[in-house]
């Protein structure tokens, strides 16, 4: 160590023998330390508080207290535990030299003081001192480098996650513009034909009654004047054709207007224009969707028909995004398809434990009911094979799927948690039994804004329970 190093370290020397301690004093000075000085333990302690010294040399027997009770203060406060202590005693028994290292102290210096020996102690363990010190500042800096590597960590993740959610949304976005653009053009081109035959029924149903008239008064006045026309009046059995005639049209006319209800539900599940919250029927949101998938829940070859049961309870509308609200229904009831028609289906049990009528068919309950006038509750449930706990905890993460590969996308589940519960507040948990099959219960609150629950008069004029197979 040389003298400039040594100047940028303070010793405290602690000593009620002025001779010892002006010798030791001159010794290190000239050394190039920076010496302090103390006479009894309660000054060495003020002075180590206030001083910080590098190295605290300490002699054992001094009046008050004594060198041992001294180190064991020092090693007590926090402010100086840190510093290293040797001691310098007469005393040469083991036991002392024990006590000396059991308070706190890392060496000894024996007396008679050898300057030489002080110095070369006093040098060595300085050395060890910043060995220490620069262990310490190396172990801080990993820390705060593995802190940093964490927070980085952090960060990726949480820019992972918005990745998921942005290409999520994306998805979203693009699958229900697709389903926009199909519905709108399904409905415009069903709409003008559809407007030609339902205005023109109307006529024909008019023109018909008209020549139905005069046939029955040509064939009151003129009926047997010709062998001909009565034989062609009992070919075409003309009696029936009077009656039946307008039912037909009348047949026409209500499939006609069933066709102007399924555009209008065609167009009630995307709500083709609608991006901002509106009042909607939630029961019309559901009925557009089964209708959607119709063609998925009839008999195929080797799988029964699939059994849609409706509990509707009496609900106000909600105020929401219907469409979103229709694409969550839509993911829900498409995964309970696919699972119903691997198999034929178990028991659905009712809050009672009582089976359900025709258990044996694939079924699919829906219902829906008020909470304590302040949540809407849509339980979907089937009764397929169920899902495993495992599953279950990983149903809604993005891209997660069951289905075999390029048979789903794993988004369908993701994109409902994040419509339900991050834009309209609410909550879709799953509740699934191996064999017992498997409920989605989606929660959403009737007041999203905070502003109160006071709901119109006319959005309560709804239907009482019902219910009813589909």
């Amino acid at each position: 160590m040389t003298k400039q190093t040594n100047g940028t370290s303070k010793i405290l020397i602690v000593d009620d023998n002025p001779t010892n301690l002006g010798l030791i004093f001159e010794y290190l000075t000239d050394a190039g330390f920076k010496v302090l000085v103390a006479l009894d333990g309660e000054s060495a302690i003020e002075q180590a508080e206030y001083s910080q010294p590098d190295l605290i040399l300490l002699d054992v027997m001094m009046p008050g207290i004594d060198g041992f009770k001294t180190c064991s203060l020092l090693k007590a406060n926090i402010l100086t535990q840190d510093i290293p202590v040797i001691f310098m005693t007469a005393l040469c028994d083991t036991a002392d030299k024990v006590t000396g290292f059991n308070v706190g102290g890392v060496d000894y210096i024996t007396k008679p003081i050898q300057p030489t020996e002080v110095l070369c102690r006093v040098k060595t363990h300085l050395t060890l001192r910043n060995l220490q010190k620069q262990l310490e500042e190396q172990n801080e800096d990993l820390l705060q480098s593995q802190a940093k590597e964490r927070q980085r960590a952090l960060e990726l993740e949480e820019t992972l996650y918005k990745l998921q959610q942005t290409q999520t949304q994306l998805f979203q976005a693009d699958k229900m513009s697709s389903i926009g653009q199909m519905v709108a053009g399904v409905a415009h081109e069903i709409n003008n034909p559809l407007n030609f035959i339902y205005s023109n029924l109307c006529l024909a149903n008019e023109y018909t009654q008209q020549l139905l008239e005069l046939v029955k008064i040509y064939h009151n006045n003129y009926g047997n004047s010709h062998p001909e026309v009565t034989e062609k009046i009992e070919e075409i059995d003309l009696e029936f054709l009077e009656e039946d005639l307008p039912q037909m049209l009348k047949s026409m006319k209500v499939g006609a207007e069933r066709i102007c209800q399924i555009v209008l539900l065609l167009r009630n599940f995307c709500h083709i224009d609608e991006a901002h919250r509106k009042l909607a029927d939630i029961h019309e949101g559901i009925d557009s969707t089964i209708l959607l998938l119709q063609h998925r829940l009839k008999a195929k070859a080797g799988k029964s028909r699939i059994q849609v049961i409706k509990e509707y309870g009496n609900l106000p509308k909600l105020r929401c995004h219907p469409g979103q609200i229709n694409q969550v229904f839509m993911n829900i009831l498409v995964n309970a398809i696919d699972v119903l028609e691997e198999g034929d289906g178990e028991t659905i049990q009712e809050p009672n434990n009582l089976p359900l009528p025709s258990c044996s068919i694939p079924t699919i309950k829906i219902k829906t009911e008020v909470i304590e006038n302040e949540f809407v509750i849509i339980r979907i449930s089937d009764n397929g094979s169920g899902m495993t706990e495992d599953v279950q905890r990983r149903l809604f993460d993005a891209f997660f799927t069951t289905k075999p590969v390029g048979s789903g996308t794993g988004l369908g589940l993701t994109i409902s948690y994040q419509i339900i519960v991050e834009k309209h507040k609410g909550k879709l948990s799953v509740n699934s039994e191996i064999g017992k099959g498997t409920e989605f219960a989606i929660e959403i609150p009737l007041n999203q804004e905070g502003k109160g629950r006071q709901n119109k008069a006319e959005d309560l004029t709804l239907p009482s329970l019902k219910t009813r197979g589909f």
